[in-house]
């Protein structure tokens, strides 16, 4: 049984149950979290770090993933800055208009530069495998080669926009490509919050394609909530960091809506099937 449990600071937890009882089983202290509490087979909590299984938090991710152990998570699947001042645009990469964020200085500027690489040897540290987005713009993780790239092509017939997107994988298999369009209003999502939101689809691809039945996720740059929404949708736990409160607010808002339409209707389990063939590289 899992209950999510709303944002809390130093609050009692209770859990409840489908049949509509409420039972209290302690206390636990958050920053800005959204949670998901587990019951294991024998109705007891998991202790110490599994006790918040999904774990959604406004922090640097830098800080939370100091918290953890080497090789905590199996499948870190990333989406950094690229560096290329995206944050300046007002419409998402697909080419829809999303509404434009602006601090007291003027726009947000988290895309003018890649992280550092203390971000990449922190996230090669806690996490078994990783998937990362970009990966073509980030120096740091070229010297580990990669024998498995991810390339989304998105049947773009913009001339100036890319044909696609690719990710730096550390899986030693053949590469990928996820063929699915997305330009403009095709398969675009409703609720595009983020000006570089990725669909749910491709992190339903990725998790089918990459993830095993009981894998930990990282997600270091939540962004919009797709990934989050995907692991939800599949049943993988996770662990998700969002610096940027607007974007926080965004993606809780929308982790919400998805989770009452899943309480509302039984929703089928959507069966993501994209053309996939090898990338001689």
């Amino acid at each position: 049984m899992k209950t999510r449990l709303s944002d809390t600071c130093g609050a009692r937890i209770v859990l409840q149950e489908k049949s509509g009882n409420i039972r209290e089983v302690g206390e636990i202290e958050t920053r800005n979290i959204i949670t998901t509490i587990s019951k294991n087979g024998k109705g007891n909590l998991r202790k110490n770090m599994d006790t918040v299984i999904n774990k959604f938090e406004n922090r640097d991710c830098m800080e939370g993933m100091k918290e953890y152990p080497d090789g905590y998570f199996n499948l870190a699947v990333v989406d950094p800055p690229y560096g290329i001042g995206f944050s300046d645009y007002e419409r998402c990469s697909s080419g829809v208009l999303v509404k434009e964020r602006y601090t007291k200085s003027g726009k947000k500027k988290w895309d003018s530069n890649v992280p550092k690489d203390d971000y990449f040897k922190e996230l090669l540290r806690v996490s078994k495998n990783q998937i990362v987005w970009g990966g073509n713009y980030f120096a740091a993780l070229w010297g580990a080669g990669c024998k498995s790239y991810i390339f989304w092509y998105k049947q773009n017939p913009v001339p100036n926009f890319a044909d696609g997107e690719l990710a730096w994988t550390s899986f030693d298999m053949p590469a990928k490509c996820f063929n699915y369009m997305y330009c403009g209003n095709i398969n675009s999502e409703k609720d595009r919050s983020h000006p570089t939101q990725k669909p749910v689809a491709l992190y339903l691809w990725l998790l089918n394609n990459y993830a095993k039945q009981g894998d930990l996720i990282l997600d270091t740059h939540v962004g919009s909530a797709s990934s989050l929404i995907a692991c939800e949708k599949m049943g993988f736990n996770y662990v998700g960091y969002e610096l940027d409160p607007d974007y926080y607010r965004d993606a809780q808002k929308r982790l919400s809506e998805f989770r009452l339409q899943i309480d509302l209707f039984d929703e089928p389990k959507e069966e993501i099937k994209p053309d996939q063939f090898r990338l001689n590289l």
